[in-house]
């Protein structure tokens, strides 16, 4: 297919267009690509108004918020590929970020980074349904003289019940599954169902035990001040917790603490915030934290913390995960996931879903780097579903953890 790449002034779309028939698709008439978020924004927020197919990580404010804070510092420009039709609409956005890596090679991936647990464009719903695989191949075809290779990780094959389109390019599975499960109006039912008697009785016992220390609340935090509390109480609770498990805290960097901060000060339509947060307190002290963004009826956690050492053994984050769950019931909210990655606790409302990775090489250097991912995914892969390498690996970063923090001790003396 032929597709126009001329491009234009943003200002051009605020003219009146003819109304096309309710009902009648649009053809994929131009591509254009922004280098910077405030001339996206139009059609971006165009998008997110007529209802596109996307994930909540694909929401203009919370990736612009996510550029601003982290993205721009760690060498990441604006890429955002967007379709129009012949009456000038956007028909689709692709919030893609485009990157220099070694020997100056150009890649081109999602906007979000670590803080993007699902990872989809967004298409308007009319045109889901006459999307052809030309389409998407003009859209790589765009991007040949502007990149060595497209690495687009953690996509979803299917959101709110529709397939993700790029699924009918050539892909391979993502090393880990992302976890979600149905909600319904009736939590002690779902609760019921999701888990055992034996199980029950251990989490109420739990439940008992924690109230013994002191007077537990649940909360999601509402005021600027408590927020900010909230989001101090996460950092260190996430430190100390990554330390005692030998893994990179990816919340220590200041840039990325200012991210959370920013959406969970940022407000919403609906008078919630960009980022929710909420915890399980024991009188005034924090014993867990979990934070997600919630739109279209969906809850998608991105974050949690524990509490180290004291009342660990009572699983403050299940019983946080717990309330969590029934609170978006009561909301009349029908999805909940807990993002990208094992953990035995996601089971407890979640099953696992499929997700791919997309390896787009568009050069010769583009296809070096490209097979080398590849493989590297699959090993990771390879080793992530196999339950006893993985106990290997988990095994292993304690132990490190445990000497790291005696060798620090000796020092220390």
């Amino acid at each position: 297919m032929s597709v126009a790449v001329a491009t234009r002034s943003p200002a051009a779309d605020t003219a009146p267009r003819p109304a096309r028939p309710v009902g009648v698709a649009s053809a994929l008439a131009r591509i254009e690509i922004f280098r910077d978020m405030a001339s996206a924004q139009p059609f971006w927020q165009a998008l997110e108004r007529g209802g596109a197919f996307k994930t909540p990580y694909q929401a203009f404010d919370f990736l612009d918020l996510w550029q601003r804070h982290i993205g721009a510092g760690e060498g990441v420009s604006p890429f955002i590929v967007t379709g129009f039709d012949a009456d000038d609409r956007p028909l689709f956005l692709l919030p893609f970020g485009r990157r220099r890596g070694a020997a100056g090679l150009r890649v081109v991936e999602f906007l979000g980074g670590k803080h993007s647990n699902f990872n989809m464009g967004l298409w308007r719903a009319d045109f889901l349904g006459a999307l052809t695989v030309s389409d998407l191949e003009a859209v790589r075809d765009r991007l040949r003289s502007e990149a060595d290779v497209v690495v687009l990780n953690n996509q979803p094959l299917a959101w709110a019940g529709r397939d993700n389109p790029f699924a009918l390019l050539p892909h391979q599975a993502s090393p880990s599954f992302g976890f979600a499960g149905p909600l319904t109006a009736d939590f002690e039912t779902l609760f019921n169902e999701r888990t055992s008697a034996v199980g029950r009785r251990k989490m109420r016992k739990k439940e008992r035990t924690l109230a013994e220390a002191g007077v537990v609340t649940f909360a999601r935090a509402a005021s600027d001040d408590e927020i900010r509390r909230v989001a101090e109480d996460f950092y260190a609770q996430k430190s100390a917790r990554m330390r005692a498990i030998g893994l990179p805290d990816v919340f220590a960097a200041q840039d990325v603490r200012d991210f959370v901060t920013a959406g969970a000060l940022t407000p919403t339509a609906d008078r919630s915030r960009l980022i929710e947060l909420y915890t399980l307190s024991v009188d005034d002290t924090i014993v867990a934290t979990m934070g997600g963004v919630c739109a279209n009826g969906r809850f998608s956690a991105m974050f949690s913390s524990i509490i180290h050492g004291r009342f660990g053994t009572e699983s403050p984050g299940e019983q946080l995960l717990v309330r969590v769950v029934r609170d978006c019931c009561e909301r009349g909210l029908h999805t909940f996931d807990l993002g990208v990655g094992e953990a035995s606790y996601k089971s407890m409302f979640c099953e696992p879903e499929p997700m791919f990775d997309s390896y787009w090489p568009l050069s010769a250097k583009g296809r070096a780097f490209a097979a080398t991912r590849r493989g590297f995914a699959a090993a990771k892969r390879a080793v992530k579903q196999n339950p006893a390498l993985w106990q290997i690996i988990v095994a292993a970063r304690r132990i490190k953890a445990r000497l790291t923090k005696a060798d620090t001790s000796d020092k220390a003396d």
